[in-house]
């Protein structure tokens, strides 16, 4: 995975994405026990094109002149298989503004603060997401006051109350 982080921190550098940070169980696992995974999440803010529209096109061209191929909906880079998902709503692109600044094996990297994590996995709606945020709650170190202002300024305090009572 550092040789992954290493590529992501390089497109970066050379404007191919705006910002990254990593998501979905494998962000989890910076906060709790590791769960079985197959990809890496990998939340990404990419330039309009001059039209405004948003496109994945210049991401996979630049893998693709690395050397990377696609499989299924990933990338494989350096053996792992990446899924990149843009910034697709306001919750997304506040929880890549406040992703945390971490070192992975001497690499600089980002991971989505748990309590977006959390967020997010409401949002989502899907099983394996309840059982992502009984997990959370369970062994994050969760800033309560935090998100209760995340579930508040997202309109996910109802589902919350579904989901944890």
């Amino acid at each position: 995975m550092k040789r992954t982080l290493q590529l992501l921190n390089d497109l970066e550098r050379d404007g191919v994405l705006t910002r990254y940070a990593i998501g979905g169980a494998m962000g989890a696992t910076f906060y709790t026990e590791p769960v079985l995974t197959f990809d890496l999440d990998i939340f990404v803010v990419l330039p309009r094109t001059p039209g405004g529209l948003l496109t994945l096109s210049s991401l996979y061209e630049a893998l693709r002149a690395r050397g990377y191929t696609e499989e299924n909906d990933c990338v494989l880079i350096e053996g792992v298989p990446v899924q990149f998902l843009p910034a697709y709503n306001s919750l997304v692109e506040e929880a890549l503004n406040q992703a945390r600044e971490i070192m992975y094996e001497d690499v600089p990297a980002r991971v989505l603060r748990s309590e977006h994590l959390l967020a997010i996995c409401l949002q989502t709606g899907r099983d394996k997401d309840r059982e992502r945020v009984r997990i959370l709650r369970e062994q994050a170190q969760l800033d309560t006051n935090f998100l209760a202002d995340i579930l508040k300024r997202h309109q996910l305090e109802e589902k919350w109350k579904l989901w944890t009572e």
